[in-house]
């Protein structure tokens, strides 16, 4: 029964093709919403060339519209924030009575709207650590990494154990996050740091951070402001977990370290002229710690580049 859950995704961009690759290699009926890779992969098929395998769908079911999708069991939503006003449009009409929806997407937040948007309880977040870049049309370079760290909007175990089973023999690690809300705090312990700088610095990859004290020293500070943040957070909804910050922030050093040249999406939609997560991943931590009082400099300052250099402005801390 399990093998036999129909699935859509819902922006198909890398992480999206990837992700949904690996489910319908697993057994899962997959459907792609896509636009960009339409044509290609109708005929050439979706290649994905990863460490862990790599893999070629011949004939993925891919769709133009949601409409040709219809109500399924999952929603795998993969869009990029920036086109989260566009998510009742393009996610309702898979959306049935017993739908589930994994928000795959970076950015604090998300999941409220989609459970204003279609009900808390169907609503998960998944948090995908992986190095994911696009290739040509149907074609997704999996670099390294891949694991994804799911929770759900109501902290609810038994969703949790069913988010969980949607993904058996998928060759993807799966982890199951008791508070989401600490998760995505996690989460942003690396996207602002690292995305911001090297949007920033002008549009270096992540081994530049690493190689250049100064900036090491910066990713470090706006850190320590993340998991601040996070931690006022969790302690103002009354949750009794909390972000241990410095064996997070050493962890997640070591693990950019192994990165090599890598290209974080917010630095390769900056240097490609898209519009980049501003709101999301920099502008609703902010304005979040601001509500809480924490100070949060380092994180504030790197927001405020990123904002004007998407063309637009963010408002600074008092002071």
């Amino acid at each position: 029964m399990e093998q036999q859950r129909r699935v859509a995704v819902i922006g198909a961009g890398a992480v999206g093709s990837y992700y949904g690759a690996r489910l319908a290699e697993a057994g899962r009926d997959v459907t792609f919403l896509m636009r960009r890779d339409l044509e290609a992969v109708r005929a050439r098929g979706l290649r994905v060339e990863s460490p862990d395998g790599d893999l070629h769908l011949e004939a993925p079911r891919v769709a133009a519209s949601s409409a040709e999708i219809g109500p399924v069991d999952w929603v795998v939503c993969a869009l990029k924030a920036t086109a989260i006003d566009a998510v009742p449009k393009l996610v309702g009409p898979c959306i049935g009575p017993a739908t589930r929806i994994l928000v795959l997407m970076n950015g604090l937040g998300l999941e409220e709207r989609f459970g204003a948007w279609f009900g808390r309880e169907r609503v998960f977040g998944g948090l995908a650590f992986t190095c994911i870049n696009r290739g040509d049309p149907g074609v997704v370079h999996h670099l390294d990494y891949g694991p994804v760290n799911i929770g759900h909007l109501l902290d609810d175990p038994a969703e949790l154990a069913e988010a969980a089973s949607l993904w058996a023999d998928a060759k993807v690690v799966v982890t199951t996050a008791p508070s989401l809300l600490r998760a995505r705090w996690e989460k942003l312990c690396w996207n602002i740091p690292f995305n911001g700088l090297c949007v920033a610095a002008g549009g270096i990859t992540t081994d530049r951070v690493m190689a250049d004290p100064a900036l090491r020293d910066a990713a470090r500070a706006a850190m320590e402001d993340v998991v601040a943040a996070g931690n006022a957070d969790l302690e103002a909804v009354g949750a009794a977990t909390r972000i241990d910050g410095p064996t997070l922030i050493e962890r997640m050093l070591a693990l950019t370290e192994t990165m090599g040249t890598y290209r974080p999406s917010t630095m390769i939609d900056f240097v490609e002229g898209r519009p980049m997560e501003v709101d999301a991943i920099f502008g609703a931590p902010i304005e979040r710690a601001h509500a809480l009082g924490v100070a949060t400099p380092s994180m504030s300052l790197l927001g405020a580049l990123v904002r004007v250099l998407d063309g637009s402005r963010i408002a600074s801390e008092p002071g």
